[in-house]
């Protein structure tokens, strides 16, 4: 990206438009991020209708009942089997290395899925300041390289929560491991997840994710390894607001995509409001549910 005014005119129509896009990626980001939360959503969204569908009733998920009556779209011979890896507690003809990376990919599709729209305007605003540079004739680095920083935090996370999935199935009923986690885990991850919200570190992180354009300014670069850094630090920041808002997957049923989308909503209000009280309004509601879940557990 840089602020040269190159002469296009010897260029076909499609060619000046693939060129215009070069100059001003903008639109490249836009289509790019936006391709993938929907992608993400419709995997999940698949993955999904067949684990409801291989449920027997009475252990089905919140949910399941909708979507059973979801049409099942055909789909190639490797998503198949990559939902098989995902939702099959123990597939008798996949190692445990294939099984994982089957879970790390689930997780990091809703981390796609939940947490990248909430940073569209951080993107947004990276791009912005990108212009700024290009058209004063200042070198920027593409902003999808700040994105791919940004989703290898969450990428490295999916691989402590696929982990967690897999010691919850260990020592968990043998129903599954993408049941809803029932009892005192579940009970556990609501407590965690509420009293987080209360935190000074959840305050702190959440104020990053809310002043994205200093945090950006401050540390802009023209080297494409130092905005991967600085998408890193995005990722971290945000993953220090939302983790503990995962944990509650492993309560409510990891593949329940009705929470994914209530979490993914509530993340994006949470870093566009100003005020405190969605955060603690949460936190309550997260505490109380915990208590109660750990009353009939007991």
């Amino acid at each position: 990206m840089t602020g040269q005014q190159d002469d296009f005119s010897h260029l076909d129509r499609a060619g000046r438009a693939m060129a215009t896009i070069a100059r001003n990626p903008r639109v490249t980001v836009n289509v790019t991020v936006g391709a993938c939360i929907l992608l993400a959503w419709l995997l999940l969204a698949a993955m999904a209708i067949r684990g409801a569908e291989g449920r027997i009733a009475g252990v089905s998920a919140p949910g399941d009942t909708i979507l059973r009556k979801l049409p099942q779209p055909p789909l190639p011979y490797f998503l198949e089997r990559f939902f098989v890896l995902c939702l099959s507690p123990a597939p008798l003809d996949a190692s445990l290395g294939l099984q994982a990376g089957g879970l790390v990919s689930m997780w990091f599709l809703m981390a796609i899925a939940t947490m990248l729209p909430s940073a569209a305007p951080m993107i947004r605003t990276y791009c912005e300041i990108a212009d700024t540079a290009r058209i004063k004739g200042e070198p920027a680095v593409h902003p999808l390289v700040l994105v791919a920083g940004y989703l290898s935090v969450w990428l490295g996370a999916s691989v402590t929560f696929a982990a967690l999935t897999l010691a919850a199935h260990a020592f968990g009923s043998p129903d599954g491991m993408l049941d809803p986690v029932v009892g005192i885990a579940g009970a556990l991850a609501l407590l965690t997840a509420g009293l987080y919200q209360f935190s000074g570190l959840k305050e702190a992180c959440l104020t990053k994710c809310k002043n994205a354009f200093s945090i950006l300014f401050a540390n802009w670069s023209a080297r494409p390894v130092g905005i991967f850094r600085l998408g890193v630090k995005q990722g971290l920041w945000c993953l220090g607001c939302c983790w503990a808002l995962m944990m509650v997957m492993f309560a409510v049923g990891v593949m329940n995509v009705f929470w994914m989308a209530l979490i993914g909503l509530f993340t994006l209000i949470e870093k566009q409001t100003a005020s405190r009280v969605p955060t603690r309004l949460a936190g309550a509601i997260l505490l109380v549910w915990a208590a109660a879940l750990l009353v009939v557990s007991l």
